[in-house]
């Protein structure tokens, strides 16, 4: 398996499956002399965890990270930096019933027929248990990144979706309630709806929106590593993400140039920003804000049709603990995510002239 390596000159390297002893990562180029905080690192994982509310799944983990390398009374000594989180609540017995056969929409099918041999407890390596050694990793992006301000928060959940831009909501809000979207009123519709959808023993998806604020000028490398496309690449990588854009994204089709282009201030700033903070896959200084979609959670607690190893149609219904809806633990996802890319940018861009 080639994939597991984010990054350039800041990367993370994951291993672990959703039911072995354990997950962790090697974070490797951060730079020395880096203060480490380490509840903030604890905060970030708080945000991720199973169990954590009544709209998420019920899987027990307490998420505390063992640090192994690279860290040396509290700062970072520029070498790699190794660490591990335990399972601890692993219920294998509630995937025996997949042992052959595919869930619909999961990663069942594909890993069988490409490796051979799976992994099935929990979906293995494929499970999204694995991002929580990417908020690990972006906690501390995100302590190399004081001077830049991440956010991210629930925009929609199924039909259900703030019409407001992001400069009309309070932030605030966001930590305030399970859902983590910045609306109070909408916050508890949406976390009704999401245990409405519980009940019934199915699943919803739902859109994140992030801003990126204070981000320098000159972050990108053109021409394969353009910064929105490498955001694209972080966010299309997290579980169940069908869907990336950024700035006027897909509305800005409907309109003509002279109204999408963003006319420029003296001092080089700009009186709109369709364009999303990036301009020639490069940060211009503005806000970068982006959308992401989810899927609904693919396994459901209900009776459908798949089919086994042999081919064969069979009746499943899924057993275990799992999301309803995947948006709320995912909002420190996305931001991990960001803040791996623009940590990577900002140490490259130092190479970038004299």
């Amino acid at each position: 398996m080639a994939g597991n390596t984010f990054g350039t000159l800041f990367k993370l390297t994951t291993f672990g499956e959703s039911h072995g002893p354990a997950i962790g990562g090697i974070i490797d180029g951060c730079p020395a002399g880096l203060e480490i905080d380490f509840d903030a690192i604890t905060a970030e994982m708080q945000r991720r965890k199973p169990g954590q509310s009544a709209i998420v799944t019920q899987r027990k983990e307490a998420d505390s990270v063992q640090f192994l390398s690279g860290i040396f009374e509290g700062k970072t000594t520029g070498t790699p930096i190794g660490f591990t989180i335990q399972n601890t609540d692993q219920k294998s017995k509630d995937y025996s019933h997949i042992k052959d056969t595919y869930r619909p929409s999961h990663a069942d099918f594909t890993f069988d027929k490409k490796y051979g041999h799976r992994d099935y407890r929990g979906g293995g390596r494929s499970s999204a248990r694995e991002t929580a050694c990417r908020v690990v990793a972006g906690a501390i992006a995100k302590q190399l990144l004081n001077h830049i301000k991440i956010t991210a928060y629930v925009s929609s959940v199924g039909e259900l979706s703030l019409d407001k831009p992001y400069t009309d909501l309070d932030f605030s809000e966001i930590e305030k309630n399970p859902v983590r979207t910045a609306d109070k009123e909408m916050a508890v519709t949406m976390e009704n709806h999401i245990k409405a959808i519980k009940k019934q023993g199915d699943t919803i998806g739902g859109t994140i929106s992030c801003v990126i604020q204070q981000v320098p000028i000159g972050l990108g490398e053109p021409v394969f590593d353009k910064l929105h496309a490498q955001l694209g690449k972080a966010m299309l990588s997290i579980n169940a993400v069908k869907g990336f854009e950024y700035g006027s994204g897909f509305q800005g089709t409907k309109l003509r140039g002279s109204e999408h282009n963003d006319r420029f201030n003296p001092d080089g700033s700009t009186q709109t920003n369709h364009s999303g903070g990036v301009q020639g896959g490069i940060s211009n200084g503005a806000d970068i804000y982006f959308n992401v979609a989810f899927k609904p959670v693919a396994t459901i607690i209900q009776s459908q049709e798949t089919i086994n190893s042999q081919g064969e149609i069979v009746e499943m219904m899924g057993k275990g603990r799992h999301d309803p809806c995947v948006v709320p633990r995912a909002v420190p996802i996305v931001e991990a995510m960001a803040a791996l890319v623009i940590a990577d940018f900002w140490l490259l861009n130092k190479l970038s002239k004299l």
